[in-house]
């Protein structure tokens, strides 16, 4: 409409969709997640780790930027999506890399669910989601893990090494102990 593009400025409401949608598709949230698993699982570690950390970030810092004029509703309803698609995907999976990936899904939908209440939340849930994936991508990267009957084989090469991937799998996964339990209960609360 201006002849100009401002991240701040109030766009028209198609607009808002279209950036909605593209920022959901980059972050692998669902519905537009069909992406994530298969791309994680086609390429390395190293990659992967990268794709679940790094690549986070600047859309995070969009969402963030831009969140009073997004569409809670549309944000709320693609968190619950990818809570549950996330959470099912990952039940039957023997590869570490897809159930980093539906890790990836599941915990990014948390975040979109409470990036227009609360973004204090959402920037702590962000930060303790980025420090324990990439401690169990290190984890994989140097026992060499690509699947789940690989892990078992860890212990005789490295027991603190297991120790480590065991506790922070159990974080990822909210167990109420862990660091990992500590977003979702507020995420909850609020």
């Amino acid at each position: 409409n201006t002849g100009s593009w401002d991240i701040m400025q109030p766009l028209t409401p198609p607009s808002y969709i279209l950036l909605t949608m593209a920022l959901a598709m980059k972050l692998g949230l669902a519905p537009l997640h069909f992406w994530l698993p298969e791309v994680i699982q086609g390429s390395t570690m190293t990659t992967a780790f990268i794709i679940t950390t790094w690549q986070k970030i600047a859309p995070m810092s969009l969402i963030f930027l831009t969140m009073n004029n997004l569409s809670t509703s549309i944000f709320l309803l693609m968190g619950l999506l990818s809570s549950l698609v996330g959470g099912w995907g990952g039940l039957n999976q023997t590869q570490t890399r897809k159930i980093m990936a539906y890790s990836s899904i599941a915990h990014l939908g948390w975040m979109a669910t409470i990036s227009s209440i609360m973004t204090n939340i959402l920037i702590m849930n962000l930060l303790i989601y980025l420090i324990m994936t990439t401690s169990v991508f290190l984890s994989l990267i140097i026992s060499k893990s690509k699947t789940i009957q690989d892990t078992t084989s860890t212990w005789t090469l490295s027991p603190t090494l297991t120790i480590i991937m065991l506790l922070s799998l159990l974080s990822l996964g909210g167990l109420p102990p862990l660091t990992g339990f500590i977003p979702k209960w507020l995420i909850m609360e609020e």
